[in-house]
């Protein structure tokens, strides 16, 4: 009963981050709402007792992804400010995004709601380090490599950005 109760809080933690993380003008506001949304990501990891999940989540991308935001925002000096406003197109394609999300939420809710039989007959498959170290690095080898080199490529690509060219002034 009382993990109940912390779902529903780390649910409610982490929608209202999110929101904010959208709904905010300040960039460093929203990153670091963002910052809190995965922490509260990472609380219901561990009411899952996926704790190695919960440890990734806080030390990479609370971490590191954040921080890497962070150091973007502040060395490109974003500022919020007055946005253009939305294009009819923008809230046509936004709200037939809310009606598919809308409805997969409820067929994931309506396929909850069945059930095959006593939980306790379920073999567990368990989660160990073992076997994330096995898929990490069998089946999932390559979309982490992708990753990382999207990474390298977006910190290589804000020091570009951020380098000061002289002399293009003259080329105008």
């Amino acid at each position: 009963m009382s993990s109940d109760i912390f779902f529903y809080l780390f649910a409610a933690f982490t929608t209202g981050t999110a929101l904010a993380v959208v709904l905010t003008k300040n960039t460093v506001a929203s990153a670091l709402s963002l910052l809190l949304c995965l922490v509260g990501v990472a609380g219901v990891f561990i009411l899952l007792d996926a704790f190695l999940l919960a440890a990734l989540m806080v030390f990479v991308y609370a971490g590191a992804v954040v921080a890497l935001f962070l150091f973007i925002i502040m060395l490109l000096d974003a500022q919020g400010g007055d946005r253009k406003p939305f294009k009819k197109t923008a809230y046509v394609s936004g709200g037939i995004a809310f009606a598919l999300l809308v409805v997969g939420v409820l067929s994931f809710w309506k396929s909850g709601q069945q059930t095959t039989g006593e939980l306790g007959s379920i073999v567990p498959v368990g989660s160990t380090l073992k076997n994330y170290g096995e898929q990490l690095f069998t089946t999932y080898l390559l979309p982490v490599q992708i990753v990382g080199f999207l990474l390298l490529i977006a910190m290589l690509g804000v020091i570009v950005l951020s380098k000061k060219f002289e002399g293009l002034e003259d080329i105008k």
